[in-house]
């Protein structure tokens, strides 16, 4: 679309609302605004508008405006309770430290807006530090900030946690390219962690199938947006429009987490019953016998073992599966693991615990397959370390959850 067409046409430019459903009471909370021109018949998005860096700044700032100020007149009218999601520019907002974006919603707060019904996005790319004081001051007012694509570029995600964003939006659309992309997942769990820290809630966007929404369940998505749920209308749609969906949705996603955790624990109770077993019969031998015992038990189930003290150096070699024959691999001995995450507290928890534990599934460092990896005490002091194979856990049902 021609720029200056689309500036000479401002009553052509409208906002449409995108609903933004939360996990906890499966309603619509919020409307992410997006700019539409409408020509004749056809309804243009207005997204390449807005991206192209070739539209000047101040073409960009004035329709932002335009569809900012029709969404609050709407958004008053209709007096919706819930939070509308606006969408602006970091150079933008730094041209003028964020006044002329702050005077609307002043204007409109005089006709009843509340500061915290909005949420301001900004993109992760577009984010500056130089925004630090402008959007802690929105903040004090009751603003809410979200990061919008989060991870979808390269840089440090830590950088905008000097503003405490109150909201992480990642998008789904990698998962619909490849749903086992297991390297998708591990940066999907970072970024949950990060944002636990950071005390701010996930919102999964480009929720586009309903696979898509279990994974945004499953890694702790409190908000959910994408055409599965609903399209972007030129109305605000109705909160509890959805909600019996949602409901149903999520308790089959309940009933499939349980049965899959129940696999899991399932298989941690059998390598328990069977190593524990082992290793009362083998008390009187050398620990490489021992592994050689459990690997000729467990042939299919496990590549590699060994075993550590409770500070994490090995005490024995890896004894490792290459090519379907068990060797040793004496270049492991007295390694540490203690840096590995996790790897203390298991420890600790297997000592107040005195059983076995399983842990997620991860990717191998070396191997870079996906596996789990199943951990218990031979004695007080020392611990085996029994790595499970992709293969096996593919054959087996939930274990790859």
């Amino acid at each position: 679309m021609d720029v200056l067409e689309i500036m000479s046409n401002l009553d052509c430019v409208v906002p449409y609302y995108q609903p933004i459903f939360s996990a906890d009471e499966h309603k619509i909370i919020g409307y992410e605004v997006l700019g539409r021109y409408i020509e004749g018949e056809a309804i243009h998005s207005l997204g390449q508008f807005f991206h192209d860096e070739d539209t000047p700044d101040d073409y960009r700032r004035e329709v932002e405006d335009v569809i900012l100020r029709k969404a609050l007149d709407a958004f008053l009218k209709a007096e919706r309770t819930e939070m509308l999601f606006v969408n602006r520019r970091a150079a933008g907002l730094l041209e003028d430290y964020g006044e002329s974006f702050l005077a609307i919603l002043d204007e409109y707060a005089e006709r009843g807006l509340k500061y915290e019904q909005i949420v301001l996005e900004i993109s992760e790319a577009d984010y500056s530090k130089s925004l630090d004081n402008v959007l802690r001051y929105y903040k004090t007012l009751g603003i809410r900030l979200a990061v919008d694509h989060i991870g979808e570029v390269d840089g440090d995600i830590r950088h905008f946690a000097g503003s405490s964003p109150d909201i992480l939006k990642i998008s789904l659309r990698a998962l619909r390219k490849d749903a086992s992309d297991q390297s998708y997942k591990n940066i999907v769990y970072s970024l949950s962690m990060f944002a636990r820290k950071l005390g701010a809630s996930l919102l999964f966007e480009t929720v586009e199938a309903e696979y898509q929404l279990q994974y945004a369940w499953k890694n702790g998505g409190r908000y959910y947006q994408g055409f599965y749920l609903s399209e972007p209308s030129p109305e605000f749609a109705q909160p509890d429009g959805q909600k019996e969906m949602l409901r149903e949705k999520c308790s089959r996603f309940i009933t499939y987490e349980k049965q899959a955790l129940s696999s899991v624990y399932a298989l941690a109770d059998q390598l328990e019953s069977g190593l524990s077993a082992i290793i009362a019969k083998s008390k009187s031998v050398s620990k490489e016998k021992l592994l050689e015992d459990i690997a000729q038990e467990f042939d299919e189930m496990c590549f590699r073992l060994y075993i550590c003290d409770e500070n994490g150096f090995e005490l024995t070699p890896n004894y490792f599966k290459k090519d379907g024959r068990w060797i040793f691999q004496p270049e492991y001995l007295n390694k540490n693991w203690s840096w590995r995450p996790y790897f203390l507290e298991n420890i600790v928890r297997m000592n107040k615990n005195g059983g076995g534990l399983i842990s997620d599934l991860y990717n191998d460092i070396e191997t870079g397959e996906t596996i789990r990896t199943f951990s218990c005490p031979v004695n007080e002091h020392e611990y085996l370390f029994f790595d499970i194979p992709y293969e096996y856990l593919y054959d087996q049902d939930g274990l790859l959850y």
